[in-house]
């Protein structure tokens, strides 16, 4: 049996990077007594996955963890058992099953992910926030009716020129946020820090002066041209 385990990321565990998380759900999991499945060999490890690893001071309703289960164990039971050793900043809120094929993973399927962009009055808090200014909204059309939004793309190997502009869905300047929808996955993979400071740079703006927060609001993929939650194509 293969389970989802949703799961939020708030306060300070927004600093915590990916590799401290995933060792912290492996002992998490044998304190809630999960039966997860181990792989076979002479260096057996859990068998679990994350679908799209978190940036450093991002925080987030909707992280996703894929793991094998040695035998059934009731969605109620997990979460509870889980919730009952987390750390404060971390909530698991959904247990699903998913098909056991490789094809159906967090890691494989994902196509894009939502954003909460919010400005705090300074930057030693993400509470308090600014409204956003009548200008910041006036050029936000302008903003996404230019043919190209071209820049510069650093990856692992190398940095190069690329046009994002397909790869956002959505950009919707709010009263008190700004909504961003964008490609994420191993196909085409945006950040949201690079477009708010594409978006900042081209009103005239120095983006390191700005407070800005982060916050992922779903992680999605594709099924039938539409994109749904990873929460919801359980089986």
């Amino acid at each position: 049996m293969k389970a989802r385990i949703k799961f939020r990321k708030t306060g300070v565990m927004k600093f915590i990077g990916h590799l401290d998380v995933m060792r912290y759900f492996q002992k998490a999991m044998r304190r809630a007594e999960i039966p997860i499945a181990f792989t076979s060999g002479y260096s057996p490890h859990m068998i679990m996955s994350f679908a799209q690893p978190l940036g450093i001071g991002i925080t987030s309703d909707a992280e996703y963890l894929d793991i094998e289960l040695s035998e059934p164990v009731a969605a109620a039971d997990a979460i509870r058992q889980l919730n009952s050793v987390m750390v404060e900043g971390i909530e698991v809120v959904g247990f699903v099953r998913i098909a056991d094929d490789k094809k159906s993973s967090g890691m494989t399927i994902v196509a894009a992910a939502g954003y909460e962009v919010t400005f705090p009055e300074t930057f030693r808090t993400s509470d308090d926030i600014i409204k956003i200014p009548e200008s910041w909204r006036a050029q936000a059309d302008s903003f996404m009716e230019q043919e190209e939004i071209v820049v510069w793309k650093k990856t692992k190997r190398s940095e190069r020129e690329v046009d994002i502009k397909p790869m956002i869905y959505d950009f919707t300047v709010k009263e008190n946020s700004i909504y961003l929808l964008l490609a994420t996955g191993s196909e085409q993979n945006l950040k949201p820090d690079l477009v708010m400071e594409t978006y900042v740079r081209y009103m005239g703006l120095d983006i390191e002066k700005i407070p800005v927060h982060y916050h992922r609001l779903e992680v999605y993929a594709r099924k039938e041209g539409e994109l749904v939650p990873l929460e919801a194509l359980e089986i």
